[in-house]
């Protein structure tokens, strides 16, 4: 159970908090936390010149990236889950991580309110790259974790106490004196009861004050001694057996002469001695651990000899063992350092462990003998615990009253290997294969079951750091009989799981509790593992050992039990308390899942039912155990969730037993103030497991609690006006609106994967447990990027339900999705990858522009999806939003393949070319690569050009001339029409005709820039005249190319281009370096005018999509590389030196620092393949916001006209003033008129001609 408690466990807690609790406490300030969030310095990008700007890719959420601890890095599949907690923008930020599962968490508080830490519970062995079984200590104020040492197994279940001071553990596990539950307080407690004989899943605190546990169990206590003991025999044979001061005779010398015998045949080759009159060591170091019970020893009798008093040495601690046994007088009797070994016996003395330790070798010590020497005929070690062991010679021999002992059997191509920091040797065997054959390796455990009963049973394995197997592990099933009849209806039931096996130290999984049959001749026990179905090689499966462990019950218990902390001892007299009749009311073996309080009452959830009580699978506790309305549900309840006076209940239920409440599906809320049921929406397809509380901006700036539900289902079921959506494993449920979050297109927080477990912390964010990925919005494959108040990323118009989304118009498509595992409410692209002609798989958006011209107003997106347009009709591959028709959007009419991808768009007065994978049939002519679009027509252009042909024809850069009407088509083709045209062809759109640029390229083009109009910038894998190049230039009036100067020494294809300055002298590129194609490195390069500069770091493996400077409202350091208000924007799959994956990085001429991180549906990392401006002839002209040339020009004339007004003024009043002091005659009105006949006119060229002989800049055409 979980509730929004400050100071409850997850899994436990009373009512008296409330939703708001949750909300205020992830409210807190973080800069107040304990845990502190370091924020990213602004990068300081200027917009200001550049209009809209957009990225396009392939990602279902995208963050910036503005707080250290950010990633994209996929969730976890392997079973591994983190401790999280969220940063200030929303996105979950990792606080350690463990290698397997977190079951559950709270504070542990002292009796002062000190908060000693975050107590951490599930079936990990490591947390935070700690080494911690099962369960550790995290202090919230440095992150640093605190191993609980001293138990082994599963944490299913905390309760933190804080009036006490103490924390209650339950689960599957052994520690102390206790099993399956204990206390911690400043160390381990056992509780009074030593805990119980099954597993413990929920506990929490009645209203009393009382303790409820809650789980699969019967009764008290720890596990029994078998009424047939130590009837496992450790296979001594195994060891390495050794002696000190061996007798030198023939046939008495070899230590292993008494292995496995009973004495009878005391003699050469049966018999060890030792050397006359010489103490001596007989001693076995073994590959394998073990719990010793019983001693056997044989003495022997050869020639009176025989050894008189012995010890036993444990060699992994170095201890004494004291010993019992029975004595000549048949009392019996103890001893340690000399214990005594009759002389002439005709039988074995046995000798029982007082204390049983596991252990790995032993001594025995001969101090003393008899006659000549001493010497044994035999020896025998027992113990109570039976394993099988994978690996068949650590299994029992066949010795005394053992006919068929422990096996094993094998088939696949296993090996063994050494023990190494594991506590035995095990099997290994490394898998290939796509998928993995799950009947390609397996191994059989047969343990030696002598007395029926109920037994747990335990699946040991190895760590994967020891055998650096990490990388490579994977899951097994695991699948058994433990029983006479299966299929009849007193059969024990079958065992079938699955493990995961990426633990990092030593684990153990209990696969089974109940009941198991003994050996019979026609029946024996078994388990076989197995790897899982849909794994990839390559695939690592290790198998060690697996226990079965007797247990004890006092009876009188049904899986619910109640502990006075407050009486020392414990009245077995359960009729006493309320909550064990209530167990005992239910059905033989009722499973108790998990307990919640709300008010008075305790509610238990599970699999269980009472006839006489009508109740099924859920109840409550009041004064007496009472039905819930419908007699509960008709199906298992697996997790209970407090909020206020509402009970959130999640299991594979459909309805209430008596069916009269439908459409709960695996998920429902229970009014507790009401006494109703009430279905959330129409539930989901499928089981829920766990409901997790957290806060999301549903309202802008007002954060409330919303409840993530969790499980295995693969969609949410439609109700109302709701229709069904798909989601993996993952939805939200927003309580204020009373529906999903799919539902409402809200832009939010976009999260994928799933969350197990949640704890409020005093004075810090709340922590929860899960794999996740997230990202601050939630968007699919395009977002528009603001600097308007802050830099952020925004939501652009979904052409959807959308109401309340944040549009920067214009704004593209992104209807309602068809994605799983994933919360954004308006993604609705179907994204499909097919291949390029670069090797990368192209899905989602690649390219983009917005279109200005003509009066029209309309953005457009390529690549390879399906969107819904304005009128619900799907749309594919294209789309077009058009803000001069109130944001319609539409897609191309039909006559192309589906399976098209754009990946390249250029426009020409009106005409769209669109280029890519592009395949279909319009007006009864063939497209290949090629399609042209009247944008004001909103059809396509008739006649098409003729089609371009050659093996996969692909177009990936369009590059229409400037001031011409021709329009230049790189890619991968070998023909355009009838033309002969390889790697690039021109297409006049006056003359809707091909030609052929030059004579002498080819190869395949992957990008096209004109620097100005007669100079054209050609990149990818060329060749000019034979002679290979990665960058060269056309001049379209020569009709020539020239390799680009230096261009022969970059390392590999270039695969993005752009200008570093406007004049485009001086050039960025990227590409893969093709000298080290076996890790297929990326390179970045810089032509600074006459030299090109590998730029370091490299970015490893990473694929870079596109480059762009852009400029900065304020300068960073000086550096030789970039200008002090310029900074480089990589985009594509990024692999960024000691940071790890990112979609796209700002580089200042020194350090590359991440700049968006975005995710997939599926928890993956996205891709960004482009950035596109609406005013691209603003990005090398921004900074410091300089005047236009023209603009400069004006004002100086400006300020000389007024200089020279002042100056004029200044004269004439000069002039009248030196003749008023000499006299003044005005001139006749005559005189003046015949003066201008003389006068010479200045044409008006002449004073303004020069104003226009400067240079004429030619703007990128591109981002």
């Amino acid at each position: 159970m979980r509730v929004f408690s400050a100071l409850r466990s997850s899994r436990g807690g009373d009512a008296t908090a409330a939703a708001l609790g949750f909300v205020a406490a992830s409210c807190i300030i973080h800069s107040a936390s304990a845990i502190q969030f370091n924020s990213i310095p602004s990068p300081n990008l200027d917009f200001s010149q550049l209009g809209r700007v957009a990225l396009a890719g392939d990602f279902d959420s995208i963050s910036l990236y503005q707080f250290q601890g950010q990633n994209q890095n996929a969730f976890s599949t392997n079973g591994s889950q983190s401790l999280l907690t969220t940063f200030p923008n929303g996105d979950f930020d990792t606080l350690a991580q463990a290698d397997a599962t977190i079951q559950t968490m709270c504070p542990f508080v002292a009796m002062d309110g000190t908060l000693n830490g975050v107590v951490v519970g599930g079936n990990f062995t490591s947390l935070g790259n700690t080494e911690a079984q099962g369960i550790a200590l995290f202090n919230p104020n440095d992150s640093s974790i605190k191993p609980l040492s001293g138990l082994s197994g599963k944490v299913n279940s905390l309760y933190c106490d804080s009036q006490s001071a103490t924390v209650y553990v339950g689960g599957s596990f052994t520690g102390g004196n206790s099993s399956n539950a204990i206390a911690w307080v400043a160390g381990w407690t056992n509780l009074p009861f030593a805990g119980f004989n099954g597993p413990v899943t929920s506990i929490t605190k009645a209203p009393s004050g009382n303790i409820i546990f809650g789980g699969t169990f019967d009764g008290l206590g720890n596990t029994t001694t078998p009424n047939k003991p130590d009837m496992q025999i450790v296979n001594i044979g195994t060891g390495d057996v050794t002696a000190t001061n061996a007798a030198t005779i023939t046939g008495f010398s070899d230590p292993r002469n008494i292995i496995c015998k009973t004495g009878d045949s005391d003699g050469s080759g049966n018999t060890f001695l030792l050397a006359d009159r010489t103490s001596g060591s007989w001693q076995a170091e073994f590959p394998f651990g073990f719990n010793p019970t019983k001693l056997r020893l044989y003495n022997t009798k050869v020639d009176g000899r025989g050894t008189k008093t012995w010890r036993y040495t444990d060699l992994s601690s170095g201890g004494i063992m004291n010993m019992t046994y029975t004595d000549a007088q048949g009392n019996q009797a103890f001893c340690d350092a000399t214990c005594p070994l009759p002389a002439n016996n005709q039988s074995a003395q046995d000798f029982h462990f007082v204390n049983v330790i596991g252990m790995d070798g032993f001594r025995i010590d001969i101090s003393d003998w008899y006659g000549a020497g001493g010497g044994l005929s035999g020896i025998e070690l027992f113990q109570n615990d039976i394993y099988a062991f994978a690996v068949p010679e650590f299994n029992e021999p066949t010795c005394d009253d053992v006919s068929t002992g422990a096996n094993s059997s094998s088939t696949g191509p296993w090996t063994q290997a050494p023990s190494g920091t594991s506590t035995s040797g095990y099997l290994t065997a490394l898998l290939q294969g796509t998928p993995i054959n799950p009947e390609s390796a397996a191994v059989t455990f047969f343990p030696d079951i002598k007395q029926s009963g109920n037994y747990s049973v335990t699946v040991y394995t190895p760590g994967c750091i020891g055998d650096n197997t990490c990388n490579t592990r994977g899951q097994v099933n695991l699948t058994g009989l433990m029983g006479q009849g299966q299929g009849t209806a007193n059969a024990p039931s079958p065992i079938s799981t699955t493990l995961f096996q990426t633990n990092n130290f030593d684990k153990y999984d209990q696969v089974y509790y109940g009941f198991i049959d003994a050996d019979s001749g026609s029946f024996r026990p078994s388990i076989t593992l197995t790897p899982s179905a849909n794994q990839n090689g390559p695939l690592t499966v290790v198998a060690q050992r697996v226990r079965f462990e007797l247990l004890n019950s006092t009876g009188g218990l049904n899986g619910l039990f109640e502990y006075n902390p407050n009486q020392a001892t414990i009245n077995t007299d359960f009729s006493n308390s309320v909550v064990d009749r209530a167990g005992m009311s239910l059905n033989d073996g009722a499973a108790v899942n998990s307990l919640a309080v709300i008010g008075s009452n305790v509610y238990v959830a599970g699999n269980f039912s009472s006839e006489d009580s009508k109740i099924s699978n859920i109840f409550s506790i009041g004064e007496n155990a009472t039905a819930l309305p419908g007699g509960g549900l008709d199906s298992g309840a697996m997790e209970l969730l407090v909020d206020g006076t509402t009970l959130y209940v999640g299991g594979n239920f459909t309805k209430t037993a008596d069916g009269k409440t439908q459409d709960l599906n695996g998920i429902a809320a229970f009014d507790t103030t009401s006494n109703t049921w009430r279905a959330l929406g129409a539930g989901v397809h499928g089981n829920v497991y766990g409901i997790v509380p957290i806060t999301l901006n549903i309202t802008a700036g007002q954060p409330e609690t919303v409840i993530t539900v969790n499980g295995y289902f693969d969609r949410v079921n439609g109700f109302g006006s709701n229709q069904s959506f798909a989601a993996q494993n993952f939805a939200i449920w927003v309580p204020s609106r009373q529906n999903w979050l799919e539902n409402l297109g809200i832009s939010t927080l976009a999260i994928s994967g799933q969350l197990v477990t949640q704890t409020n912390v005093p004075n810090n964010p709340p922590l929860l447990a899960g794999s996740v990925s997230s990202g601050s919005l939630g968007a699919s494959d395009a977002v528009g990027l603001s600097s308007s108040s802050g830099l952020n990323v925004q939501q652009i118009s979904t052409g959807g339900s959308g109401a309340g989304i944040q549009r920067a118009p214009p704004s593209f498509v992104n209807p309602s999705s068809n994605s799983t595992n994933s919360t954004n409410s308006t993604r609705s692209r179907t994204k499909r990858a097919v291949s390029n002609l670069q090797g990368a798989d192209v899905n989602g958006a690649a390219t983009g522009l917005f279109y200005t011209e003509s009066n029209l107003n309309i953005s457009i997106i390529g690549g390879h999806f399906t969107a819904k347009s304005s009128s619900g009709s799907t749309v594919s591959n294209l789309i077009f939003v058009n803000s001069s028709a109130s944001d319609a959007i539409t897609g191309l009419p039909s006559g192309l393949d589906s399976a098209s991808t754009f990946v390249a768009l250029g426009t020409t007065g009106t005409s769209l070319f669109a280029g890519g994978t592009v395949t279909g049939r319009i007006d009864n002519a063939d497209v290949d690569g090629l399609v042209v679009y009247d944008l004001s027509t909103a059809n396509y252009v008739n006649p098409q050009p003729p089609s371009l042909a050659g093996p996969n024809v692909a177009v990936n850069a369009i590059a229409p001339q400037p001031s011409s009407s021709s329009v230049y088509v790189g890619g991968s083709f070998t023909a355009a029409g009838s033309f002969t045209c390889p790697a690039l062809c021109v297409f006049d759109t006056s003359r809707s005709q091909w030609t052929r640029p030059g004579q002498n390229l080819d190869g395949q083009v992957t990008g096209l820039v004109w620097a100005d109009q007669n100079r054209l910038l050609v990149s990818g894998n060329l060749t000019i005249g034979g002679n290979r190049t990665e960058l060269a230039t056309f001049d379209p009036g020569a009709q020539t190319y020239s390799v680009f100067n230096g261009a022969d020494s970059l390392p590999g294809p270039v695969t993005a281009l752009t200008a570093a300055d406007s004049s485009y002298n001086t050039l960025w590129v990227a590409g893969k370096n093709d000298t080290l194609r076996a890790s297929s490195p990326s390179y970045i390069s810089k032509y600074d005018g006459s030299n090109w500069q590998i730029i370091s770091p490299s970015l490893g493996s990473s694929t870079i999509f596109d480059l762009q400077i852009l400029t900065l409202t304020s300068d960073h350091a000086q550096n030789p590389l970039l200008g002090n208000n310029q900074i480089l924007l990589v985009t594509g799959q990024l692999q960024l030196p000691g940071f790890g994956n990112a979609s796209a990085a700002l580089f200042d001429g020194s350090t590359f620092q991440p700049f968006v991180l975005s995710n997939t549906m599926d928890g993956g990392a996205g891709t960004l393949r482009a950035a596109f401006v609406e005013n691209p002839g603003g990005l090398l002209k921004g900074g410091k916001h300089r005047l236009a040339v023209g603009f400069v020009v004006l004002i100086g004339l400006a300020i000389a006209l007024a200089l020279i007004f002042l100056m004029v003024v200044a004269g004439i009043l000069v002039e009248r003033y030196r003749r008023k002091r000499d006299g003044y005659i005005p001139l006749s009105q005559q005189s003046m008129l015949s003066r201008g006949n003389n006068m010479d006119r200045v044409p008006p060229e002449h004073l303004f001609g020069p104003l226009g002989q400067g240079e004429k800049l030619v703007d990128s055409p591109r981002i």
